[in-house]
């Protein structure tokens, strides 16, 4: 019987692979129990992505969390993870290195999670980001039964970073406890909708227009594997001409009321 790990492989994940994961894992583990009669979790699933990019390989998970911007402390050594089940056990994995944003951090597992330590950006989707760095080293994102409207932060990447119109940033500042236990006040930002300007963000057209450019391998959501692989480096540079060609409107926005 075909192992998670060989799922994984199907879709395109590699041996030595820096792969950052966006994923529902629920049908999997539904789908995969069911299948193999083994009854499995977040915990095994966690695993087969591991075994996937070998000891060579990276994984990268979001840990983001949003309740920074309502008031509440960030504490890098304990805040969870609000992106599911397998990035609060990615949080806690041994080796695990966080990144330092309050709000969009990340944890780092294998060979080149010392590229991510220390690592603590203040501006959410900046080149210094955990994204840019992704990008630089030459990794990858898959997204695992979600749509790109639901998991590819990516995209804010590519739009911070080419400054578009119909966002901007907006500061969060609040209690900040780092790795020492020491407490300070710190300002963040994040690069958000212009709310004024009815901007929506709706990713789901560009997610089409990579699938027809075929710069996603693996499978669409809810079907046979559910997991697609991109390279980071060439989904930027698709978003960019995207955006400097004028078609962002429709692809990654729409204006609410534009008439």
């Amino acid at each position: 019987m075909e192992t998670l790990r060989e799922r994984w492989m199907r879709s395109g994940v590699r041996e030595g692979d820096i792969l950052l994961i966006h994923s529902n894992i629920g049908r999997t583990i539904v789908d995969y129990s069911r299948t193999s009669g083994a009854r499995i979790g977040p915990e095994e699933v966690l695993e087969s992505f591991i075994e996937a990019v070998g000891p060579s390989g990276t994984l990268l998970f979001p840990l983001f969390n949003f309740e920074f911007t309502q008031g509440a402390p960030f504490d890098i050594r304990s805040t969870p993870s609000h992106m599911g089940a397998i990035t609060e056990l990615a949080r806690k994995y041994q080796g695990s290195v966080r990144t330092g944003h309050p709000i969009y951090s990340f944890c780092a597992l294998g060979r080149h999670s010392h590229h991510f330590k220390n690592v603590c950006n203040k501006n959410a989707y900046s080149e210094d980001s955990p994204f840019g760095i992704l990008k630089r080293l030459g990794g990858k994102i898959a997204v695992l039964d979600l749509p790109d409207s639901k998991s590819m932060t990516f995209y804010h990447h590519v739009e911070e970073v080419m400054r578009v119109q119909y966002r901007y940033f907006k500061d969060f500042t609040g209690e900040y406890i780092d790795e020492n236990g020491n407490s300070s006040q710190r300002t963040h930002n994040i690069y958000v909708r212009d709310l004024l300007k009815g901007a929506v963000s709706n990713s789901d057209p560009a997610g089409e227009l990579l699938w027809r450019a075929g710069l996603y391998i693996g499978c669409r959501p809810q079907i046979d594997t559910g997991l697609r692989t991109i390279s980071a480096k060439s989904m930027y540079d698709f978003v960019a001409d995207l955006i400097t060609n004028g078609d962002a409107e429709g692809n990654l926005f729409i204006y609410r009321n534009k008439t």
